[in-house]
């Protein structure tokens, strides 16, 4: 019985032995087989890599030859068209070649008529030779012209020095009154005083209604003491030695609103404007310099409501802005060197 089961025991150990080879050599033959797939793979993958390159080339040749194609259509085209122009011009040179044995046989009649026309220039020779005399009878006229184009020349260059003299002073008048201008502006800023200065002219506009009450021409307290803090500041700088020579006037101007009758407010815009200037000169002891100056050069006028002040871009009348006393002033013979500004513009 024991010798029985070591038997069976031996048996089963040999068969699983060769269960174990067989599935051994089963492994190994499926490994061969996937590398047998797999190098299969890569051939067949670097096989239709290798059909779309050629594909790819293939289709580059045809474009290319059909390209080639086109243009040898065009080459062709062209050649024609320049058969044709060849015919065309080939086709000229008969008719110019017809033409030009045409002007043979007219340049021959030409010259036949050249000989009857030297014969006529022999005797408009003599005629010229007429002409000759004239033209220096001439020329002796045009040189007498010419010494009184001379004079002419010398007196409008004359004329044009005394033009250039006045363009000159035109402008130092325009750089003095650019001059006075900023002074006055600095001058105004430095004393913290918010007169604006107008850039062109030198205008300077004070409100009314701190000047006077409706109606007045009484300047009040507050428009006393504006006149306080502004007039030395405004000529101090007008005043100036290096100014002398060019200010010519200063203007006190009134104006009013378009409220009442032209007439009242006439009245009203010049008992203003001498109020003010009549303050200005009190505000400098009599005998006094300055009082002086200000005697010979200081004016006060009324515009009444001549020269309103609008809301920008309409027609409406800005009532308060057109109330005020404007101070200006105006440079010696300015009006004269305005005109020949104008003329010298063109204007």
């Amino acid at each position: 019985m024991a010798r029985q089961r070591i038997h069976n025991s031996r048996s089963g150990t040999g068969a699983g032995n060769a269960g174990a080879s067989w599935i051994s050599y089963s492994d190994l033959m499926c490994a061969l087989l996937l590398m047998f797939v797999l190098m299969l793979c890569v051939i067949l993958y670097q096989y239709f890599t290798m059909m779309e390159t050629k594909t790819a080339e293939l289709d580059e040749q045809k474009a290319l030859i059909s390209v080639q194609q086109s243009q040898l259509d065009a080459q062709t085209l062209q050649i024609a068209s320049q058969q044709v122009t060849m015919d065309h011009q080939n086709a000229q040179i008969i008719v110019i070649q017809t033409t030009l044995e045409e002007k043979e046989q007219q340049l021959i009649t030409l010259e036949s008529s050249l000989a009857n026309q030297k014969n006529q220039l022999i005797i408009l020779q003599g005629k010229l030779d007429d002409k000759e005399t004239e033209l220096s009878t001439m020329a002796t006229n045009l040189a007498n012209k010419e010494i009184a184009l001379q004079a002419a020349i010398e007196a409008l260059n004359a004329k044009q020095q005394a033009l250039n003299s006045q363009t000159d002073k035109i402008e130092d008048m325009v750089g003095m009154r650019t001059q006075i201008i900023s002074d006055l502006s600095t001058s105004l800023s430095r004393a913290n005083l918010s007169a604006a200065v107008d850039p062109n002219t030198g205008d300077i506009v004070l409100d009314s209604a701190v000047l006077f009450k409706t109606n007045s021409s009484d300047i009040m307290s507050d428009g006393q003491y504006l006149l306080n803090r502004f007039i030395p500041v405004y000529l101090e700088v007008l005043l100036r030695p290096e100014y002398s020579d060019y200010l010519g006037e200063i203007i006190i101007e009134g104006h009013t609103d378009d409220q009442g009758t032209y007439l009242n407010n006439l009245k009203l815009s010049q008992n203003r404007a001498l109020e003010v200037a009549e303050y200005v000169l009190s505000m400098y002891p009599e005998g006094s310099e300055k009082r002086k100056m200000l005697e010979q050069i200081l004016t006060a006028t009324g515009r009444s409501e001549s020269d309103l002040i609008y809301y920008p871009g309409t027609t409406v009348v800005n009532q308060d802005a057109s109330r005020r006393v404007e101070f200006k002033f105006s440079l010696k013979d300015a009006e004269m060197i305005e005109e020949m500004n104008r003329l010298l513009k063109g204007e």
